[in-house]
């Protein structure tokens, strides 16, 4: 069974991206056979002790053959919370591993802010980044899953034959 893992780097905890981020992996889970294996909320952790980092950076990506890696935009790229998380990754800890990126937008002037600025960095790690990122405004972020729904409609196919069987 493959497993996902959500990483959200939100200052605010139990936020609409967090819930984005875990309705993602909850529908890539649904058609495929998967389970979400772990959800970080990098609000929840104290960034300046190392160890605690490092501890749920192992947690979270563990075993994970998927991971959603999601922010909200914050001065037109990802959040210096994630930054700080990913600044953290040792070069090569996401090898192996499908990445999906998330970003929550105020609007489409920041819709591209998910592939110039965080699918680099992901990539940099080792990540393989297949897919689009998926962007979602405000608007969508209000209870409406169709955007998300449409998004593992169209990758689902291809993500099933880049995984291990």
């Amino acid at each position: 069974m493959t497993s996902i893992s959500v990483v959200t780097g939100n200052p605010q905890r139990a936020s609409r991206t967090h819930r984005a981020a875990v309705a993602l992996a909850d529908a890539v889970a649904a058609v495929l056979p998967a389970a979400v294996q772990s959800s970080l909320d990098l609000g929840d952790l104290p960034l300046g002790d190392v160890p605690a980092v490092a501890a749920a950076q192992g947690s979270a990506l563990a075993d994970a053959q998927i991971v959603v890696v999601a922010s909200p935009t914050y001065k037109a790229s990802y959040t210096g919370l994630l930054k700080v998380f990913l600044d953290y990754l040792p070069t090569g800890s996401l090898a192996g591993r499908v990445v999906l990126p998330l970003m929550t937008v105020g609007g489409p002037g920041h819709s591209l802010a998910a592939e110039v600025h965080l699918r680099p960095v992901l990539v940099e790690l080792g990540a393989l980044v297949p897919f689009r990122s998926l962007v979602l405004t405000a608007a969508e972020l209000d209870g409406d899953t169709a955007p998300i729904a449409a998004y593992v409609d169209g990758i689902h196919p291809v993500l099933r034959r880049l995984l291990p069987d």
